[in-house]
């Protein structure tokens, strides 16, 4: 990555800063165990990303939505973009790195209000990144279970596999950061090596494969829409929902050593290694498709299981669906870290109703109990009306999208704003600070209009794409509540030094 190869370089002739020191400056006395390392705070990031969760339980829609030479050539074009945003997003939490991330930083860069509405777009939509993560992986384990034993997965037994999953991930959180640590260390190779061992036994197995020129220049248009280039920016959807819950690490920074540096890398190198891995990924099962139509109404529910199933045969298939449940286990427990960590730091700021519950930690293990069962019960409300609604499942990754993605483009854009004063950590651009960032700011606008679009026509109860309500719902939510606690809320500068924090941290005043 010849863009950051210089600042990483720069980077690693700056002395160490004092983490700790660092963050009692910005205003919080250190609670939570820095147990983490530079890789572990990367794998955390890789993990949320998830290209073995986000390519596989996403492949039917791209398949819909311009099919095979979109999402190739819309991952590769989407992928550059991300690590725009990324870096330029790793710039800003190389000077800010608390738990608290985006809103922290669009507080102290733009205001009160901007961390306030910063902080709700990322809270509901890591709230909603769990429902939809673990949702998705209860989906694949029924598809892999019918497969396996006939398995009838209802919406009913779904949602108790989808249960048993966040109660998993709420109990491996409890164990503590550094449990969480070598699980994403774990994930990391796994997605890895999964990744190879599916492309590999794919190209190899199957007698016949597409030619690539269908792979790479097939368009298929199965939305109702007529115009090809709105289906082809439908189509980039794929990868951008992928892309998603990369600021994992950020809000790790207060449990990572060296942050102001390891955090940033681990937010770029989790973009560029998802990148290349996922367009090996796409490639690999675009190759393996022996029946389109067939793939596309598959009895499993999942296109690419149907795909496994036809170019490997049962047996094979259900090996290959370990990996990808596996892989996606993994992901749905790195998200519970890191939304556990939001909510303990935005109650720790008094903006969350019952925040002095929120935040406490466990003497223990310095993990944010509470903050950890507040996420997945969250997330497992989100995902209720999915016993009543086929469409519920795209709503809760609508929340999770149009929440997260505007908000990492808000401190960006403040960044931007503050122009010289700005003091920029010890990981940076440099020269290219500015244009990477207008890239990004610009990027995320794009997206963001293309997340609200409707995705099939006609427009009906079905199909209606739900992200403009989840967007709407989620600022009337902040402004309402804003109403109610604008007095308690606030970062740490307003309260004046560390020691008032720490005593309201404890409910002495």
């Amino acid at each position: 990555m010849s863009i950051s190869t210089p600042t990483q370089s720069g980077a690693e002739t700056t002395p160490p800063v004092d983490e700790e020191q660092r963050l009692r400056e910005l205003g919080y006395q250190p609670v939570l165990a820095r147990r983490m390392g530079g890789f572990g705070n990367f794998a955390i990031s890789f993990s949320v990303i998830s290209i073995l969760s986000g390519c596989m339980t996403l492949y039917g829609f791209g398949m819909s939505t311009g099919g095979p030479a979109v999402m190739l050539w819309g991952w590769a074009g989407v992928g550059l973009f991300v690590l725009c945003v990324g870096m330029a997003l790793a710039e800003v939490t190389s000077a800010y790195p608390t738990s608290g991330a985006l809103y922290y930083m669009a507080d102290r860069l733009g205001g009160r209000k901007w961390g306030w509405y910063t902080g709700w777009l990322n809270l509901l939509g890591l709230l909603g990144a769990i429902a939809g993560i673990d949702y998705g992986a209860a989906l694949f384990t029924g598809a892999l279970m019918n497969l396996q034993w006939g398995f009838t997965p209802t919406p009913g037994k779904t949602m108790i596999i989808f249960v048993c999953i966040l109660l998993l991930h709420a109990v491996l959180n409890l164990f503590g950061v550094r449990l969480v640590s070598v699980l994403n260390s774990i994930s990391v190779w796994w997605h890895l090596v999964g990744v190879a061992v599916i492309v590999a036994v794919l190209a190899i197995v199957p007698s016949h494969h597409q030619s690539p020129s269908f792979v790479f220049t097939e368009f298929v248009n199965d939305t109702g829409w007529h115009n090809p280039l709105y289906v082809a920016a439908i189509g980039l959807l794929l990868a951008q929902y992928t892309f998603c819950g990369y600021d994992a690490s950020a809000h790790l920074s207060e449990e990572t050593s060296n942050a102001s540096v390891t955090a940033a890398k681990g937010i770029v190198r989790a973009i560029w290694v998802s990148w290349v891995a996922g367009f090996v990924l796409l490639a690999g099962l675009t190759f393996a498709i022996q029946d389109y139509a067939g793939t596309q109404n598959s009895a499993t529910g999942v296109p690419p299981a149907q795909i496994l199933i036809d170019a490997l045969g049962t047996s094979g298939a259900t090996a290959m669906l370990l990996i990808v449940i596996a892989a996606q286990l993994f992901c749905g427990n790195a998200e519970v870290a890191a939304a556990s960590r939001m909510v303990f730091a935005f109650s720790r700021d008094n903006a969350l109703p019952g925040s002095a519950l929120w935040h406490k930690v466990s003497s223990r293990t310095q993990t944010p109990v509470n903050a950890v069962w507040l996420s997945v019960v969250i997330a497992g409300v989100l995902a209720l009306p999915s016993l009543y609604s086929a469409t519920a499942y795209g709503a809760v990754t609508a929340i999770n999208v149009i929440g997260i993605t505007p908000a990492y483009a808000i401190p960006i854009f403040l960044k931007l704003r503050s122009g010289d004063r700005f003091e920029r950590g010890p990981w940076h651009l440099g020269r290219w600070s500015k244009p990477i960032g207008w890239i990004a700011v610009v990027w995320v606008a794009i997206v963001t209009v293309l997340f609200l679009l409707p995705q099939s026509s006609p427009v009906t109860v079905d199909s209606m794409n739900y992200a403009s309500i989840a967007l709407v719902a989620v600022l009337v939510l902040a402004t309402v509540w804003w109403f109610v606690a604008r007095r308690s809320y606030s970062t740490p500068s307003a309260y004046g030094n560390a020691r008032e924090q720490a005593e309201i941290e404890e409910g002495i005043v």
